[in-house]
């Protein structure tokens, strides 16, 4: 009997993952997803997104039965009650999260074997941007550093290298078109 084995590389199952590029290659109309979240604001600065659906390979995607509810807040020194990150740590964790898979997906590819990877980001933020006293801060960060520790043969440099395929690094780099439509309903008016 012949049996297949499936090489898994650092968690990543190398052979789906061809696969998938080939499909791609071969169907570049599959590449195309687009990802949504629904915010609902609490008050003050608490609100809570929800993502669950996405359209990806052709399709819309419904293998998610519930969605993922992500709460965001202030810390008390930011007038918030502390009931989540705040909305520029959560950039943080996408960053640290997007560089690691990047970097773990991209090793697996080319056969690097890691065995851990640990992070550490920091943002430097002026609020005197975001609060608009003086129009030439920055209202988000003004540099991200990152550190990353990873056990794994391959040099700083290999890694730092399939790093740079991260979509999130590219969108906190690069000017992402953001388009925003409000739309309005008349305030209730308070019981007196």
């Amino acid at each position: 009997m012949n049996q297949t084995i499936t090489p898994v590389i650092n968690g990543v199952d190398t052979s789906r993952l061809f696969e998938t590029m080939r499909a791609v290659q071969a169907d570049p109309t599959i590449a195309c997803f687009q990802f949504r979240a629904r915010n609902r604001w609490m008050e003050g600065g608490h609100n809570c997104s929800t993502i669950q659906d996405f359209y990806g390979a052709g399709q819309e995607d419904t293998n998610r039965t519930q969605p993922f509810m992500l709460t965001a807040d202030e810390p008390p020194v930011l007038l918030g009650q502390d009931c989540g990150p705040n909305p520029v740590e959560f950039v943080l964790h996408a960053l640290a999260a997007c560089l690691t898979t990047s970097m773990v997906y991209h090793a697996a590819a080319r056969g690097i074997q890691i065995d851990s990877v640990t992070s550490t980001f920091t943002g430097d933020l002026d609020l005197r941007g975001f609060l608009g006293l003086d129009a030439s801060i920055r209202k988000g960060y003004q540099g991200i550093r990152v550190r990353f520790d990873v056990a794994s043969n391959a040099s700083p440099e290999m890694l730092a290298e399939l790093m740079a395929y991260s979509p999130v690094r590219d969108i906190v780099s690069n000017p992402v078109p953001v388009s925003i439509e409000v739309c309005t309903a008349p305030v209730k008016e308070m019981a007196q």
